[in-house]
C-alpha cells in the first residue's frame, strides 16, 4: 500500500494512483479489482472516459467482499468540457456519482480550463470538422464546483491542465481552495516550475502519462511520442537500483513531490508500479533524471489552440 500526503484541506491522498483512461470497454472492472488486490487505494476516472460504472462496480464489489471500506479508497472523477456552464455542474457531478454507484467522490476536477458547446457529443464539431467552443469562464465553473462540496457530492475540488495564470484567477475568487492540479508530467516534461508554483499555493500536483506513452492520451495525441521507458540513462539507473525503468520514473516523480497515476492492465506491472517505496534515488541520480527534461508535451490538444482558455500558450 502507498503512503499518503495531506492535502490543503486535511484529507489524506495516496502518493500513487491508478489511471483508467483508454481501457478497452468491459475490461476495467476486473483491472480495478486487480489493482485493489495489488494495494492501490487511489483511482482516477472521468465522465469522459465512459468507464465510471466499471470503476465503481469494482470498488463496490471489493467493499462487499470486505477487502476495503469506502473510506479506504480515494476516488477522483472529472467534469467534462461540455458541462462548464454553472447551472449544469452539480447535476453532472450527480450523474458521475450515479455511474459510480457511490454517495460521494473524494476529488472532483474541472477536466480542462476550456469549454465546448453543450450537448451529448463530448467533442462537438461544426461542418468544417472544427471543435465548437463555449465561452463559459472556468472561474464561473469553479463557483459551481464549490457547490458540489457544499452539497456533499465531493470532499475536494481541483483542476486538470490549468496553467499558473489560470490557477491564480481561481485562487483570487475561490471560497473553497483547489487541492490538486493534474497535469502531464514525466522525465521529458518534468514541470518543475509549475510544481514549485503550486507548492507555494498549497496545491498538490498529480501526474497523468508518467511514462509519456502514446496510448495514454490517444485521442489528443499530436504525433510522435518520446519514450522515456527506452531511455538508456534511465535504464542505467534501473540497473543500479535493481528496479525497472518504470519504477525509477515513478520514484523520481514521487521524489519531486508529484503523485503519479500510472495505468496498466497487466498484473505484473500493476504490482511493479506500486512497489517503489523500498528505495530512494540519490541526489546525483535525481540530477540525472532532471537533465532529461525537454519540455516535450505529448498531450497538447492542439485542436483547441485558438480557444481563449487554452492553457499551453505560456511557459507554465
Amino acid at each position: 500500500m502507498a503512503p499518503t500526503v495531506k492535502l490543503n484541506n486535511g484529507y489524506e491522498f495516496p502518493v500513487i494512483g491508478f489511471g483508467t483512461y483508454t481501457a478497452n470497454p468491459g475490461e476495467m472492472e476486473q483491472v480495478v479489482k486487480d489493482a485493489i488486490d495489488a494495494g492501490y487505494r487511489h483511482f482516477d476516472t472521468a465522465l469522459f472516459y465512459m468507464n465510471e460504472s466499471e470503476v465503481g462496480a469494482a470498488i463496490r464489489a471489493k467493499i462487499a467482499e470486505g477487502v476495503i471500506k469506502r473510506e479506504d479508497v480515494f476516488v477522483t472523477t472529472k467534469l467534462w468540457n461540455t458541462h462548464h456552464r454553472p447551472g449544469v455542474v452539480v447535476d453532472t457531478c450527480k450523474k458521475s456519482l450515479s455511474n459510480l454507484g457511490l454517495d460521494y467522490v473524494d476529488l472532483y476536477l474541472i477536466h480542462w480550463p476550456f469549454g465546448f458547446q453543450e450537448g451529448e457529443d463530448g467533442r462537438p464539431k461544426d461542418e468544417n470538422n472544427k471543435l465548437i467552443f463555449s465561452d463559459v469562464d472556468y472561474v464561473d465553473t469553479w463557483k459551481a464546483m464549490e457547490e458540489c462540496v457544499k452539497q456533499g457530492l465531493t470532499k475536494s475540488i481541483g483542476f486538470f491542465n490549468f496553467n499558473s495564470q489560470q490557477i491564480q484567477r481561481v485562487l483570487d475568487i475561490a471560497t473553497i481552495k483547489p487541492v490538486v492540479n493534474q497535469v502531464e508530467c514525466h522525465p521529458y516534461l518534468n514541470q518543475t516550475k509549475l510544481i514549485e508554483f503550486c507548492r507555494e499555493k498549497g496545491i498538490q500536483i498529480t501526474a497523468y502519462s508518467p511514462f509519456a506513452g502514446p496510448t495514454s492520451i490517444a485521442p489528443l495525441h499530436k504525433g510522435e511520442s518520446p519514450e522515456p521507458l527506452k531511455d538508456p540513462k534511465i535504464k542505467e539507473l534501473a540497473d543500479k537500483y535493481n528496479k525497472t525503468v518504470a519504477q525509477v520514473i515513478l520514484k523520481y516523480l514521487v521524489q519531486l513531490g508529484v503523485v503519479p497515476i500510472p495505468k496498466s492492465s497487466n498484473k505484473k506491472r500493476l504490482l511493479e508500479n506500486i512497489d517503489i517505496f523500498d528505495f530512494e534515488l540519490r541526489p546525483e541520480d535525481v540530477s540525472v533524471m532532471n537533465s532529461l527534461n525537454r519540455n516535450n508535451r505529448i498531450c497538447d490538444f492542439i485542436q483547441v489552440k485558438e480557444h481563449k482558455h487554452y492553457p499551453f500558450n505560456i511557459e507554465y
